[in-house]
């Protein structure tokens, strides 16, 4: 009996030369590329399901949302490693029982994959989500509509110069006795010292300071700036190198993410004919970013009635494309991107079966 081979078919695969990579040594190379701290404050970011049994990663499929029917897919595939943009957990679960999203982790578990999520972080990331739905345009000078900046340890700094070296020294030993592991403290030139701290920690180093001894010390106290990551950040603003209508507008978007339609507000007083001259982006929901964006153009997955009527008022078209399709495109870039970042050691596919689960019938 002459037995077939079966292929699953997949979009673009990228074949590695028969090898592996350890699941921290996968986790180490992704939050390299976009660290977690990329990622709003609110969001639930990176390695999210970590089965107890660990294997080696050999597959790891990429999908924009991890539903039953990409689950489906990982299984078939033998995927060691599911990337899903957006976190498949979000809120705290109480009890794995027999919901869909129960359903899908007890899977993860029991066949050994293990879930990771970038979602905000890659939205943030320079060269991210956000720069992809731009590439829509030719634009020219582009910027974030939300800065990101460098998280940082401590939001204050206190000088103090004290009588002598051995005060110093006292000061600092107090200090660390008593306010804790949480400050750096540092000596520097004579009889000076500085401390790092929080804005909580402030007023006892200061206290402190300045009862050390019979001479007051002399204090600086500066609060620390955050220092901005350069591209880095929520949305995109662009101009446009040369002005387009609004119909052509609409054209690059739907060839871009290769969509047959599109819903569009046209801004007050404004036809398909009218010029566009910038752009603003945010992928997913993007209203909370937009809002307040200078833009003859707004584009994004999804917005309400009343945020549109706001935005056309305020001068601004805009395009709506569905939540995740204002995303999925991202994941053929990030492909070849990853093949590469593991060294051509790991299977790198897109998923065939996620989709946006709205349809225009």
């Amino acid at each position: 009996m002459l037995l077939r081979r079966l292929i699953l078919p997949t979009a673009r695969t990228f074949h590695c030369r028969h090898y592996s990579m350890e699941l921290k040594e996968i986790v180490a190379v992704l939050n390299r590329f976009a660290a977690p701290s990329l990622a709003e404050s609110w969001d639930n970011v990176g390695l999210l399901v970590q089965p107890y049994t660990q294997r080696e990663i050999k597959t790891v499929l990429l999908t924009n949302d991890l539903s039953e029917e990409v689950m489906d897919e990982a299984v078939q595939h033998k995927a060691d490693l599911i990337l899903s943009y957006h976190p498949p957990l979000f809120r705290p679960f109480k009890k794995i029982t027999t919901g869909w999203k129960d359903r899908i982790v007890a899977c993860c578990l029991e066949k050994g994959i293990a879930v990771y999520s970038p979602h905000t972080a890659y939205d943030t990331l320079k060269g991210g989500v956000n720069d992809w739905l731009l590439k829509a345009f030719d634009v020219g000078e582009v910027t974030p509509l939300q800065q990101k900046d460098v998280p940082l340890p401590h939001s204050h700094q206190v000088e103090a110069a004290l009588e002598s070296d051995a005060a110093v020294q006292d000061l600092i030993q107090r200090v660390t006795q008593e306010v804790g592991e949480q400050v750096t403290v540092l000596k520097y030139g004579t009889n000076c010292m500085k401390v790092l701290c929080g804005e909580r920690d402030l007023p006892a180093i200061v206290s402190l300071t300045s009862t050390n001894s019979a001479a007051p010390a002399k204090l600086v106290v500066t609060k620390l700036e955050k220092v901005p990551l350069v591209g880095h950040g929520a949305g995109r603003r662009g101009s446009l190198a040369e002005p387009i209508t609004v119909q052509q507008a609409i054209s690059r978007v739907k060839t871009h993410l290769g969509l047959p339609h599109l819903r569009v507000a046209l801004a007050h007083g404004s036809t398909l004919d009218t010029q566009v001259n910038s752009v603003a982006v945010c992928a997913g929901s993007g209203v909370s970013v937009l809002r307040g964006a200078s833009a003859d153009l707004w584009l994004t997955g999804e917005m309400s009635h009343h945020e549109v009527l706001d935005a056309t008022h305020g001068g601004s078209t805009v395009i709506l494309v569905d939540h995740s399709n204002s995303e999925r495109g991202f994941l053929k870039e990030l492909q070849p991107t990853l093949h590469q970042l593991f060294e051509e050691k790991v299977n790198v596919l897109i998923s065939q079966k996620d989709r946006d689960p709205l349809q225009i019938i």
